[in-house]
């Protein structure tokens, strides 16, 4: 684990602001290549932006209630959503369609992901489970379940052959899919997000002691810990820099936070947003950052 790139390096400036959305913006993410964002929210709509140009280009309509979390395959070509009406939705990109409903979680659905094909859909629930949809295929049954939580699920990554979720029960659990096994990390304290470093060697937990733990993906080791914003009761981004020399996440008074990787020292925080920081995404090559929050804006910062 090794720490570089100096902290003058940070998106500290905001460069635009994407308005539109009506009431809070539950979460706001960058396709695969950094050209386009994604956003979801209160007002139970997906939108489409250029966020380099403050261009809304689309939005997507047919959520019955709040979307919490999306996800666009890296072909640009589909996208995955889910939310408070406990369905998960595969949408065309282009025509703006959903092609299929996936349902089965018994309450509302806080997160989904596509592995790196684009042809799986795995999403968590609040009824304390982790399902898989094959887009491929036209039965709308999952072709997993993963229910050995014992309470809401909020929070999934994906390797190529992992299942990776976080947990109010307060474990981080790996699903190896080849070969069926899982490994259980106990945080202690309730988690509401996780994230993978770029090497994919660590797991970034936000917890709900207002602590973001980072985890050895191997042994599963506590390496550091991360303090000084509040995170208590709202579902919270959190991630590494395209760098992976600093972490950084939201806080519930609407700042965000900047930490050293390595020794845990906050390098910059600022006022963000007027209400709660729902999301944080990095650009994958560019210094550059995506927040959203309950104050129904997205922000766009460049260092």
């Amino acid at each position: 684990m090794t720490s570089s790139g100096s902290s003058s390096e940070l998106p500290r400036k905001e460069a635009g602001v994407l308005r539109g959305h009506e009431g809070a913006v539950l979460a706001a993410r960058f396709n695969g290549d950094g050209n386009y964002c994604l956003s979801c929210g209160k007002d139970r709509t997906l939108r489409l932006w250029n966020p380099h140009r403050g261009i809304h280009i689309k939005t997507y309509k047919s959520h019955g209630r709040e979307v919490r979390d999306v996800h666009v395959t890296s072909d640009n070509a589909k996208i995955c959503s889910c939310g408070g009406d406990r369905q998960v939705f595969y949408w065309d990109v282009a025509t703006g369609r959903v092609i299929r409903k996936f349902r089965g979680h018994d309450s509302e659905v806080n997160a989904v992901k596509f592995n790196e094909y684009g042809s799986v859909v795995v999403s968590a629930g609040y009824d304390r489970s982790v399902r898989a949809w094959d887009c491929r295929s036209h039965s709308t049954e999952p072709i997993q379940i993963i229910d050995t939580f014992t309470d809401s699920v909020m929070s999934i990554c994906l390797t190529k052959t992992e299942i990776i979720a976080g947990s109010v029960d307060a474990t981080v659990r790996t699903f190896d899919i080849r070969i069926g096994r899982e490994l259980v990390d106990d945080l202690k304290q309730p988690v509401n997000c996780i994230s993978l470093s770029n090497d994919a060697n660590c797991i970034l937990a936000n917890c709900l002691d207002s602590t973001l733990r980072l985890l050895d993906r191997t042994t599963g080791e506590l390496l550091q810990q991360y303090k000084g914003h509040i995170c208590k009761s709202y579902k919270m981004d959190c991630c590494l820099t395209n760098t992976d020399a600093h972490v950084s996440g939201g806080s519930e008074d609407g700042f965000i936070y900047f930490w050293d990787l390595v020794d845990a020292s906050v390098v910059s925080s600022f006022q963000a947003h007027t209400s709660v920081v729902t999301s944080v995404n990095y650009h994958p090559k560019d210094c550059c950052m995506i927040t959203s929050s309950v104050d129904g804006t997205i922000r766009i910062w460049k260092g």
